[in-house]
């Protein structure tokens, strides 16, 4: 099982991750929805394609583009749409 904690809460928690350069994706269905926030950000990786944010918010905190996810990833990414991953401070657990 990988959660993914900050701020000393589980945002996001699943038996099914894809891990892609060390990085945990969630299945989309996994992450508690109460603590995301869509950001207009968005950035480009040559292999996976264009990426979208979230800013995670739990208790009043706001961790901006703590999360990414490929809406619509190329072919070698495949694996991993639907899915998001975090960095910027969240923690990944895996038991």
């Amino acid at each position: 099982m990988a959660k993914a904690i900050w701020n000393n809460t589980v945002i996001a928690e699943s038996s099914d991750t894809e891990v892609v350069e060390g990085n945990h994706y969630f299945p989309a269905d996994s992450i508690n929805a109460d603590y995301f926030r869509e950001s207009a950000h968005t950035t480009v990786c040559g292999w996976k394609g264009t990426a979208s944010y979230y800013d995670v918010v739990v208790e009043g905190k706001e961790n901006p583009q703590a999360a990414w996810y490929y809406a619509d990833p190329k072919d070698a990414a495949a694996n991993i749409k639907g899915r998001i991953a975090f960095w910027k401070g969240v923690s990944v657990e895996v038991d």
